[in-house]
C-alpha cells in the first residue's frame, strides 16, 4: 500500500509502522504491537461472532422454527437477526405464486412449512404491511448473563 508511504506525516508512519517491508499484515499493527481493526462501514447484518456458512446455516435453521412453531426463545442478537428473514418468506408467502414458492422452499428447510406458510399467510398477514414478529425480552441466561428473547409470530 503505497498511500501510507507517500504521506509526509509522521503519524501514519508512527501508527503503522514503516512500510518498507512490505507486508499487509504489518500494514494494520501498530509500534507497540497491537492490532487496528477496520471498522465495517454500511454493513447491516449482524456477524453473531460465527463464520458465513455457519451464521447462514443458523438464520435458516431459526427461521424454519419460528414458522413452525410460532415462537422461537433466543439471544437477542439472534432473535433481531432472524427477524428479516422470517418477515421475508411471510412476504414471500403473501405475494404467491410458483417462483416466490420455489425461493422459500431454497430457503426454508422443511416443505410442509413452506407448503403451510404460503396456505395460511396470505389470509394471516393480508391486511398487515410488514411487522409480522414481535420479539419480547425474557429473563437474562442464567449461566452467561446474555439478553433473552422470545420471537413470536404475530
Amino acid at each position: 500500500m503505497s498511500f501510507l508511504c507517500s504521506t509526509s506525516s509522521s503519524s501514519a508512519r508512527t501508527m503503522f509502522g514503516s512500510c518498507s517491508s512490505g507486508n499487509q499484515s504489518d500494514l494494520f499493527k501498530t509500534t507497540n504491537g497491537t492490532v487496528v481493526t477496520m471498522i465495517r462501514h454500511g454493513k447491516k447484518a449482524p456477524r453473531l461472532n460465527l463464520p458465513a456458512d455457519q451464521r447462514k446455516a443458523l438464520l435458516r435453521n431459526l427461521t424454519t422454527e419460528v414458522l413452525k412453531h410460532g415462537q422461537v426463545t433466543c439471544t437477542m442478537a439472534r432473535a433481531k437477526a432472524v427477524r428479516k428473514p422470517v418477515e421475508h418468506m411471510i412476504q414471500l408467502a403473501k405475494d404467491g405464486g410458483e417462483h416466490k414458492k420455489r425461493a422459500a422452499m431454497g430457503y426454508i428447510y422443511d416443505k410442509e412449512v413452506v407448503d403451510a406458510l404460503f396456505e395460511k399467510a396470505p389470509a394471516r398477514y393480508g391486511d398487515r404491511n410488514g411487522g409480522y414478529t414481535r420479539i419480547v425480552r425474557t429473563l437474562k441466561r442464567r449461566g452467561d448473563s446474555a439478553e433473552m428473547g422470545v420471537i413470536k409470530l404475530v
